[in-house]
């Protein structure tokens, strides 16, 4: 069977976000990749047993439920930590993230501070954006937990983790802002521009 692969980021200094959650928070991100692998390998399995046992088919449809956290889990986490390899860097006014942006948002700073808002709402989660190449519209858009709200056709380009593991150790539960500001602080700009590239090839 094939298997996902834990992937590899180089990550700098941060500013705010310290060495230790980042190495931490990359250790829960390798559960999710882990936790997809076996469920992936027990399906068949419990597949299995449902001539004998009239229990597995519900075993396997709540494997099979659980499979979108995980999933999901994986690959929010992979755009969250590749945004910071390579360092720093600002946003590119004359880019085509930017002049997308520009478009539904009419300028960067209107989508900052409501995308900035929406992440400082109550609850675990995560504040995203995408590109729907559909509409061919940027959207942003809030997930509970790691699977909850993913808007279909939607390709996410900027994901900021806001479960408390990634922050409460270095901002303390009133930091949260601090470390949506630092986020953004260190974000490289660039990296979310290559994704949004890659995401409008699948127009």
């Amino acid at each position: 069977m094939k298997t996902f692969e834990e992937k590899k980021f180089n990550i700098p200094e941060l500013k705010g976000i310290s060495a230790k959650t980042v190495e931490e928070h990359l250790k829960l991100y390798s559960g999710y990749v882990k936790n997809a692998n076996s469920i992936l390998e027990k399906l068949p399995e419990y597949q299995g047993y449902a001539a004998q046992d009239p229990f597995a088919p519900y075993v396997v449809g709540e494997l099979s439920r659980r499979f979108a956290f995980e999933f999901d889990g994986m690959r929010n986490h992979e755009i969250y930590f590749s945004s910071f390899e390579g360092g720093p860097q600002p946003v590119d006014p004359n880019g085509a993230l930017s002049l997308a942006g520009h478009e539904e948002w009419l300028s960067y700073d209107a989508w900052l501070t409501t995308f900035k808002a929406m992440a400082l709402t109550r609850g675990i989660g995560w504040a995203i954006c995408g590109y729907d190449p559909v509409s061919k519209r940027l959207r942003s858009y809030w997930v509970d937990e790691q699977h909850l709200g993913q808007l279909n056709s939607v390709i996410p380009v900027l994901a900021l983790d806001m479960w408390e593991h990634s922050y409460v150790a270095d901002y303390q539960p009133s930091g949260k802002k601090n470390y949506v500001e630092d986020f953004f602080t260190n974000l490289n700009w660039r990296k979310v521009e290559e994704s949004f590239t890659k995401a409008k090839a699948a127009e």
